[in-house]
């Protein structure tokens, strides 16, 4: 891979009857873009160079961390699938729709396992490779980068891009480059330990583009008085957050207590509406519903059972462990250290038993079961998100092509633009769907 030391003017081809493309940023859309750019010019016979440029010494930082550093590369499932269960906003799923048909979550793990990188599935329909190592995804890649005769140049920051004599100049703080067509690729504003610190979003301003104020997605929240339960997980619960009396969103799954708030795969897929939530209003409460398979009124009937079935057993016996309903399905499961917490906020004494619980009582408990208070939000930290939310309004980019609507020959694909998606890999399928696209239509 080339390093460039001095500043120089890289030309085109286009005195050869070549194309010039210049790829901004070498994470999972970048590189893409860079290797589909060449599988277009040789399927359409068109001579083509390719360079690639990226901020960091080496590419790839935020694959080699994802799914916590054992890259969660794609989720199984048909497009249409991963489109429905992995972005739930409408807009978002019909945008990328035409990427995720033109590079499945099979092509890409049909890439992956002819360059030598196993995959495996796990029940859930989480995608790793075998050696639990986001690193070979990465180095096989930055394989198919050379193979696909692209110059890549590191350690290359973008500092401008113009437009120039009817190509584009693209200038680093190591050299500049002359290109027929620029694809921007230069992720998000999450991890910006990474490199992704929103060059990408004063590019597309510079021609003209219009953004949505980038936020935290896929990121913990953080509450003013967290409870000292770090490590405690709470299954399979509702998770909701309100604002005002009438602004509510909502959300089932795990949730995990932490020294600051509150994590888990519940937390992580709702944080994005909370922290658009925050940026209207000032005070934002959250709550659990640790039955949500049950309506008040059937909880309540399961708690009656209980008490003229076992009126002597005090009810903070009862609480902790696995609740069933029907035949046995699970309907709730109480961590044994929330249980002084929900009696408490029942106004329960911590002996009480079930003939002791009189009805104006049990109705407390009924609530606190149904809505416990989690607490105030203070912070859903952008920095701690796996990905963004906001970028490049889809708007303003062809779905079919990645091509800006505004200017000719200038593309945009990956975390740049504004969509985000559930944990799980779908956002680096993604993105490397949409750097697949952008880089098929470069030629």
């Amino acid at each position: 891979m080339n390093q460039c030391k001095t500043t120089v003017i890289h030309t085109n081809g286009s005195e050869c009857g070549n194309r010039s493309v210049v790829v901004i940023g070498g994470g999972a859309s970048g590189m893409l873009a860079a290797i589909a750019c060449r599988k277009a010019a040789e399927r359409t016979k068109k001579g083509c160079s390719i360079v690639l440029l990226e901020r960091n010494v080496h590419p790839g930082s935020k694959i080699k961390i994802s799914g916590g550093g054992k890259c969660n590369v794609t989720h199984q499932g048909t497009p249409d699938e991963l489109l429905r269960i992995g972005f739930l906003r409408q807009k978002e799923q019909r945008f990328l729709r035409h990427a995720f048909y033109s590079f499945t979550s099979n092509n890409l793990v049909e890439l992956l396992f002819r360059g030598g990188v196993l995959t495996f599935q796990r029940d859930d329909g989480k995608v790793f490779p075998v050696n639990g190592n986001g690193l070979s995804v990465v180095l096989l890649l930055e394989k198919l980068l050379r193979e696909s005769a692209v110059n890549s140049f590191f350690s290359n920051r973008v500092l401008s891009v113009e437009q120039h004599k009817g190509q584009f100049l693209v200038t680093t703080n190591r050299s500049s480059f002359i290109a027929d067509v620029v694809i921007v690729a230069t992720g998000g504003v999450s991890y910006s330990r990474t490199g992704t610190t929103g060059d990408g979003l004063q590019i597309a301003r510079a021609f003209g583009h219009s953004f949505k104020d980038t936020s935290p997605a896929l990121a913990p929240v953080y509450t003013k008085k967290p409870f000292p339960l770090a490590g405690v997980s709470l299954c399979s619960i509702d998770f909701l957050a309100q604002a005002g009396d009438d602004r509510s969103v909502v959300r089932r799954g795990d949730l995990l207590f932490t020294h600051h708030g509150f994590s888990g795969p519940v937390v992580l897929s709702l944080s994005r509406d909370i922290a658009e939530l925050r940026a209207i209003y000032a005070n934002i409460l959250l709550f659990a519903d640790l039955f949500p398979e049950l309506t008040k009124v059937e909880l309540e009937e399961k708690l009656l059972t209980q008490a003229r079935k076992s009126g002597t057993q005090m009810v903070r016996k009862y609480l902790q462990g696995t609740h069933t309903g029907i035949n046995n399905k699970i309907v709730g499961i109480i961590p044994s250290p929330l249980v002084p917490y929900l009696m408490s906020q029942a106004s329960l004494d911590n002996d009480v038993t079930w003939s002791g619980l009189l009805r104006e009582k049990r109705q407390l408990l009924l609530h606190a079961l149904k809505h416990f208070p989690l607490g105030n939000v203070l912070d859903v930290p952008l920095d701690q998100g796996e990905i963004s939310a906001g970028g490049v309004l889809l708007d303003e980019v062809n779905p079919k092509t990645m091509e800006s609507r505004l200017v000719p020959n200038l593309f945009f694909c990956g975390e740049l633009l504004d969509y985000a998606g559930e944990i799980g890999g779908y956002n680096l399928q993604a993105a490397f769907s949409t750097g697949w696209l952008a880089g098929s239509n470069a030629i």
